[in-house]
């Protein structure tokens, strides 16, 4: 009497080179992750300065002059508290109507 054996699952050597083909292309993939992470951030900070910027513009409409800070802004309730920085933690400011963000903190009004 023959008995036949059922093949039909993965052998330990194959499973093995599954998972080396696997660990191979997470090596290759995370680095590139990693280094277009700081290129998004900026991204998302130019963004960010535009949108606050038509808040400015905004601002400026109903109020007829322009925010003196971003302090302002919040005041009146054109931007959320937690919304004073980028999403890569450059801090916005206003300076005659103009937005940009700062690595540094904005220089005190003299």
């Amino acid at each position: 009497m023959k008995i036949l054996k059922n093949d039909k699952g993965f052998t330990l050597l194959e499973m093995m080179i599954v998972l080396l083909v696997i660990s191979v292309l997470l090596i290759i993939t995370i680095p590139n992750i990693t280094k277009h992470n700081g290129n998004i951030n900026k991204k998302g900070c130019e963004a960010y300065v535009k949108m606050v910027q038509a808040q400015v513009q905004a601002y400026e409409i109903e109020n007829k002059k322009m925010p003196a800070d971003v302090k302002a802004l919040v005041d009146e309730k054109y931007l959320n508290e937690n919304e004073t920085t980028c999403p890569n933690g450059e801090s916005i400011v206003i300076i005659e109507g103009k937005v940009s963000a700062n690595t540094k903190e904005p220089p005190a009004n003299e």
